[in-house]
This record gives structure tokens, C-alpha cells and sequence, in this order.
């Protein structure tokens, strides 16, 4: 299917496999779990490095499919084309890109509001001025243009993950008690296991980026081959760093002290230390790069979608000097500048979790249709069956127990 106007500029192909990889890692590391550590470990107690391992592998199996639908469909709308074709239905692609849309700019102001709890301790300003300036900052680096939107991404996603090699290593020891209290982290009654899904449902928003891979496919070298590995990796990188940190993090600290705390992560590493005094830099730098991606992200829905009509035409406009969606990048930023100063953390975070469970369950079901109508054998990379259908039954328990329960 031809999209758009072939005398209109085109997005650039500039990203590998490096950055596309560490564009995932900068959405999937960051507020997640430099702030959402202490929300899972107050709903799932000591098994919180429980509850983040089943929300790694339930989003394994919806990135296995992205994997191949980023293959099959390599466009900026991403799951909304995805559900289109599926589907073979304009209305229900256009209700999962506007749910992905709103997801992003909910996830956004969930990550500049998560930041919150380390940058009050910097800097004495109110917090609408602290995460309103970063959105507009991070707004008009996202209008510069992707190469140097990523690659600075990148550069702040290298350091986040530094901060997490930090925690693990300062807290290391508490692993030498591993075998002794394993025990308390396995949950033993209904209350417990209650307790353990609810911190999987908001774990889950710590593992959410790995989806937004594909939405950079127009501006991907060799897209066959290189999104598929961005999507694995990413997931697998994090996951491992997430269960680690997590670990650590019950095991030195309670988990009722986690939970009241802004910034859990500096109750590990002790940052009122004068030699840990840098890491609060280093994790609010964590959470606010996925701000900057976010908004990259976004940006692109949007470009993608208006070229398919589903939005005004004006969003698809792309930039002569900068080869960027430079109108819907300047739409979103307002939105989200409004989102962030009105709501709090959590409540984005689950809003975010539940919007997007919903989105994977229409995006695996999607390549269930594809698969039996349409096989394709030309791909470099093929999801197993089993994936999408695993992907889309875990989403809807997840979802439902989160409502019903």
C-alpha cells in the first residue's frame, strides 16, 4: 500500500542497529524503574522482583510480534497500520493510533512527573516549572532533527544504564543472602498473589518502549534485518538489568520504605553520601530521557497517521532543512506540557499500562489474521505462532484483573 504524496520529502534513513537498540533501551530504562520500583515493591512486597519478571516475559511475546509486523508493514504508524491490515479495517486502525498516540503522551507525562522525585532535591522549583521546562526543552531538541535527537538519546541511555550498573554494584552483597531469603519472595497465599499482579500490571509500564522500535522504521538502514534485533535486544538488556536491580533493591531495603520514597533508588545507593551525591544527576537523567523519545515517538505517530487521513493533513508536513514532522512534533509537545502538570504519577503510569495492554492484545490478534491470511515466507525474522497468541492472551488476563480485582 503507497502512502503520501512521492514528490513530498522523506523521513531520513540514518539509524543502525547500535542506535535503534539504544533508542529502545532509552524508552524502556528510565522512569520505570528509577521510580517505579518503589510503586511495585508497595503492591507486591518482597516478591516485586517477581511481579517484574512476568511482565518482562509477557512483553517478550508482544515484542516477538512487533518484530515481524515492523518487518511486514516498515511504516512511521506503526501498530495502527499493523491493525488496519489485520483488522482490514480503517476504524480499528485508527482507534489503536489514537490510543497509541494518547498512551505516548500519558507515558510522557508519567516519566517528566516520575523525575519529579529527583529533581526537587537539585533544584528548589515548583514541579509544574520543572517538568513543563523539560518538555519544552525536549520538544525543540525533537524538532532539530532524529539523528541528533537519538544519538543524544543514546548518549543519556548509556549513562542511565550506568546508574543501574551503580545500584548493582553498590548493593551487591545483598545477593550473597539470595538463597537464604528467596523464600519471602515467593508469594504463599491469595492475597499475596493479589498483591504480586497488581505490581505486574504497573511493572509492566517499566517495561513499555520496546513497541515504540518500530515506529522508527521509515528511518532505519536495512529495516529486515535491524528492527527485529533492536526489539530482541532491547527487551533482553533491560529485563536482565531489571531483575537484578530489583533484586537488590528488596534485598537491602524494605519494601514499605521503597514504596515511601520519591526517589527509591537513592535509598540503595545512599545518595546523601558526599561520594554519591552525582547519582541523583545521573537518575534524573534517566527519567527524563524518556521524554525526549517519547516525544520523537509521538511525533511520528502522528506524521504516520496524517498521511493515511486519519488526521489533519498539515501533521505530515516534513520540515525542507531538518527532514523532521516538525508540526506534530510542536502539537504533541503542547499536550503533553498540559498532561504533565495535571495529573500524578501512578495514576499516568496505570492509565498507561492499561491503554497499552489493550494495544497489544489488538496488535498480536492482528498477526494471528496476517499470519493465517497472508504467510509470508521472504521475512528475515518470523514470530512463531504461539507468540501472538500467548502475547494476546497475557494482555487480556492482565488487563482484566487489573479491573476486576
Amino acid at each position: 500500500m503507497t502512502v503520501g504524496n512521492s514528490t513530498r520529502p522523506n523521513l531520513k534513513r540514518v539509524l543502525g542497529l547500535t542506535s535503534l537498540t539504544l533508542y529502545g533501551l532509552g524508552t524502556i530504562i528510565g522512569a520505570g524503574i528509577y521510580v517505579l520500583v518503589g510503586a511495585v515493591a508497595g503492591r507486591a512486597g518482597m516478591a516485586a522482583p517477581l511481579a517484574f519478571l512476568l511482565a518482562g516475559v509477557m512483553a517478550a511475546f508482544t515484542g516477538l510480534s512487533y518484530a515481524e509486523l515492523g518487518q511486514r508493514f516498515p511504516e512511521a504508524a506503526g501498530a495502527a497500520a499493523y491493525a488496519r491490515e489485520g483488522f482490514k479495517s480503517n476504524w480499528v486502525g485508527r482507534l489503536t493510533g489514537f490510543l497509541t498516540l494518547a498512551v505516548a503522551m500519558v507515558a510522557a507525562a508519567s516519566v517528566a512527573r516520575g523525575g519529579a522525585g529527583y529533581i526537587l532535591p537539585l533544584i528548589d522549583i515548583p514541579l509544574p516549572v520543572a517538568s513543563g521546562g523539560v518538555i519544552l526543552l525536549f520538544a525543540a531538541l525533537a524538532c532539530w532533527g532524529v539523528k541528533e535527537s537519538v544519538y543524544i538519546a543514546g548518549a543519556m541511555t548509556l549513562l542511565e544504564m550506568g546508574g543501574l550498573v551503580i545500584v548493582i554494584t553498590v548493593g551487591f552483597p545483598a545477593l550473597e543472602n539470595l538463597g537464604v531469603r528467596l523464600e519471602e519472595m515467593w508469594p504463599t497465599d491469595n492475597l499475596a498473589w493479589t498483591g504480586v499482579m497488581g505490581g505486574t500490571f504497573l511493572a509492566f509500564f517499566a517495561f513499555t518502549g520496546f513497541e515504540t522500535i518500530v515506529n522508527m522504521a521509515e528511518e532505519t538502514k536495512n529495516v529486515g534485518h535491524t528492527l527485529p534485533h533492536a526489539v530482541v535486544l532491547s527487551i533482553i538488556i533491560s529485563a536482565v538489568l531489571y531483575i537484578l536491580v530489583v533484586l537488590i533493591a528488596v534485598l537491602n531495603i524494605a519494601p514499605i520504605d521503597l514504596a515511601a520514597s520519591d526517589a527509591p533508588l537513592c535509598l540503595v545507593v545512599g545518595c546523601e553520601k558526599p561520594n554519591m551525591a552525582f547519582f541523583a544527576l545521573i537518575a534524573l537523567t534517566a527519567t527524563l530521557n524518556g521524554v525526549l523519545i517519547e516525544i520523537i515517538l509521538m511525533a511520528r505517530i502522528t506524521y504516520g497517521m496524517s498521511r493515511r487521513g486519519w488526521l489533519p493533513k498539515f501533521l505530515s508536513e516534513i520540515h525542507t532543512g531538518r527532514r523532521t514532522p516538525l508540526k506534530a512534533t510542536l502539537m504533541v509537545g503542547v499536550i503533553v506540557f498540559v498532561l504533565t502538570t495535571a495529573v500524578e504519577f501512578e495514576t499516568l503510569a496505570r492509565a498507561t499500562s492499561a491503554m497499552l495492554l489493550f494495544i497489544f492484545m489488538v496488535v498480536n490478534v492482528s498477526l494471528i489474521r496476517l499470519k493465517q491470511n497472508n504467510p509470508r515466507t521472504d521475512l528475515s525474522f518470523s514470530a512463531p505462532i504461539w507468540a501472538p497468541v500467548v502475547g494476546a492472551s497475557s494482555s487480556i488476563v492482565l488487563l482484566g484483573f487489573e479491573i476486576l480485582v
